[in-house]
């Protein structure tokens, strides 16, 4: 039975990939990760905030006496709130390609393009295999539309591909106005895979302190069913890889995704809840489910049940929306 899978034009040795987590701060970590079974390992985000401290900082030292205000520092998150600083993050990778031979994919979170650009090439230089994109902005200016912050997002990922030779994969939010059509801009912008999809931690209100406060949801089985649905719709219709993140938590998870059309089905939630070992358990799952129904590769089930191959393609449509209601409205007794 052959697990191998390709993603972003890497040979993987199998479809399911640890994504960007906790997990990955250590070496020793991505080595556990590797002898369960992961076919790839995306690292920690490096957040641009912690990038643009570190420039602050050292712009300060540099310039000590003079007309400089240092008190813009503290505009910006505390480093004790990140993991590392940039330096650290980069003898990760170098460490982390050294340790295992499964494939590094380096994440990078930010917001404007220098700092995309710059630091993806340095992540190039520190030999990550691929680097992951994670687009998380939460536009607030009521006189900005849409249109303008689907552009600049797009702006950025075309001058990062431009700038380096490394893979590039875009992590997405669902909430654009035409997913189908930014998925199409994204690729003709050079993303070589679509991550679907990011994850936007809503915050907290803490009623004995009355502070608003950030709230960590790990995700559940049915967390899948979004990106199942877009990448089951886009499969084949766009000239890119896709990776299902959120919800993996079993074979069967795993296999839906596949058989939507996922080159790769990412995990955290479950592996931090039950840790880095159910990397073991879910591919068990995969393997005993394939062996059930004779397929003898991860390629041949590959978007067997995506909506260009579906019986019936508009079930992942409105139709599925209406259906779905009617069929449950029927049971429900007056």
């Amino acid at each position: 039975m052959n697990l191998n899978t390709t993603y972003l034009g890497l040979e993987l040795r199998s479809p399911l990939v640890a994504s960007a987590s906790p997990l990955s701060e250590s070496v020793g970590n991505i080595r556990r990760l590797e002898d369960a079974g992961a076919g790839a390992v995306v690292l920690y985000s490096l957040f641009e905030e912690q990038l643009r401290r570190e420039q602050l900082a050292l712009h300060y030292h540099l310039t000590q006496g003079t007309e400089s205000h240092p008190e813009a520092l503290s505009y910006f998150p505390e480093p004790s709130e990140f993991h590392t600083d940039s330096r650290g993050y980069l003898e990760l990778i170098t460490k982390a390609k050294e340790a295992v031979d499964i494939p590094i994919i380096a994440s990078l979170n930010g917001t404007t393009p220098g700092t995309w650009v710059k630091f993806g090439r340095q992540i190039e230089s520190a030999g990550a295999d691929a680097l992951e994109l994670n687009l998380y902005t939460i536009p607030t200016d009521l006189d900005t539309p849409g249109s303008e912050v689907e552009q600049y997002d797009l702006e950025i990922v075309r001058e990062v591909c431009r700038s380096i030779r490394i893979p590039v994969a875009v992590k997405l939010s669902p909430f654009f106005s035409n997913m189908a059509y930014m998925a199409k801009q994204f690729a003709q912008a050079g993303a070589h895979g679509l991550v679907l999809f990011n994850r936007f931690y809503q915050p907290d209100i803490d009623l004995e302190t009355l502070e608003v406060k950030p709230n960590v949801l790990l995700s559940t089985p049915q967390s899948l069913r979004l990106p199942l649905r877009w990448i089951a719709i886009l499969y084949k219709r766009v000239g890119v890889d896709f990776a299902a993140t959120g919800g993996v938590h079993s074979g069967g998870d795993a296999v839906k995704l596949l058989l939507a059309g996922a080159n790769v089905t990412m995990m955290a939630s479950a592996l931090l809840k039950y840790g880095i070992p159910h990397l073991r358990v879910v591919e068990q799952g995969l393997r005993e489910w394939m062996e059930q129904h004779e397929y003898e590769s991860v390629d041949q089930m590959r978007g067997a049940l995506s909506q260009i191959h579906c019986e019936d393609p508009a079930a992942f449509e409105r139709a599925q929306y209406m259906k779905a209601l009617t069929t449950y409205s029927a049971g429900v007794q007056s």
